[in-house]
């Protein structure tokens, strides 16, 4: 299992690599900010474990399983910013939780994440009724429902 940063890892080499296929070190440390010899090490020890290819002073690619990993980090903290967001979670907050929150979840509460920012997605409504009293009661403090007394 991977941990925190060498998944951050994967998913910033996959975002460098979209254009060219592969990245270098340099870029890859100055969107971690961190120094170079600390992105050598853990690319590295991802070469060794088969999530990238590196060629020492050239290049860093990933391998297909590095891909996988790489675009799985990626999808859970978009559902994740998306889900937040649709809390009311301001945009900047939300990535900034979602980034944390990504690599503690388990599959299947991901999966349940991804049900859900679906179906909020569909809703034929463009904005459902019971989001509607959501947003009130943050406001508020007071579920809108309370105030009357026909269902909701």
């Amino acid at each position: 299992m991977l941990g925190r940063r060498a998944e951050d890892y994967l998913e910033i080499i996959h975002e460098l690599s979209k254009e060219r296929g592969y990245t270098k070190i340099k870029d890859i440390s100055a969107k971690l900010n961190v120094k170079p010899a600390s992105v050598s090490e853990m690319v590295s020890k991802l070469s060794k474990q088969g999530y990238v290819i590196y060629g020492k002073r050239l290049f860093v690619g990933l391998t297909p399983k590095g891909r996988e990993v790489a675009e799985s980090v990626k999808e859970r903290r978009e559902i994740l910013v998306k889900f937040l967001t649709t809390l009311g979670v301001p945009k900047k907050i939300a990535e900034e939780d979602a980034c944390i929150i990504e690599h503690v979840l388990n599959p299947e509460t991901v999966k349940q994440l991804k049900n859900f920012v679906r179906f909020v997605e569909d809703s034929p409504a463009i904005n459902p009724k019971w989001l509607e009293h959501f947003k009130e009661f943050c406001e508020k403090g007071t579920h809108p429902c309370e105030k009357i007394s026909v269902k909701c």
